[in-house]
């Protein structure tokens, strides 16, 4: 119903920045309450932020909150996650998903029904 797909990804030097990007298509965007996860090699996937279908409500995983914004622009059909301060330990395949605006807000993968194909995200010197 609605396709996601990932830019942004890369190398990003231990302290510099991170700005991803998710393109959505075939769906109602203000629909969905958008997402980012992130998934390491041997770890599951874990919640990094999401924002509400109007853009007015945030969240953030508690390792992300402070250094994190996410937002959303429904007029283009993306939503964009900035990361600050990044270390080795923020190395990830990061996913964009989103969740029927009308469930709410979701801080668990299991909470979202559509997904992008990730992109790979790689901290170092």
């Amino acid at each position: 119903q609605v396709s996601l797909v990932e830019s942004g990804g890369g190398l990003v030097q231990p302290g510099g920045s991170l700005s991803l990007s998710c393109a959505t298509s075939r769906g109602t965007f203000s629909n969905y309450v958008m997402g980012w996860f992130r998934q390491a090699p041997g770890k599951e996937r874990e919640f990094v932020a999401t924002v509400s279908w109007k853009g007015d409500r945030t969240y953030y995983a508690d390792f992300a909150k402070g250094r994190s914004t996410i937002s959303r622009d429904n007029a283009k059909n993306t939503v964009d996650l900035q990361m600050d301060s990044m270390t080795p330990e923020d190395t990830a395949v990061y996913y964009c998903a989103a969740r029927f605006a009308f469930r709410g807000v979701g801080t668990t993968a299991e909470e979202y029904e559509f997904w992008g194909q990730g992109t790979q995200v790689t901290v170092s010197s």
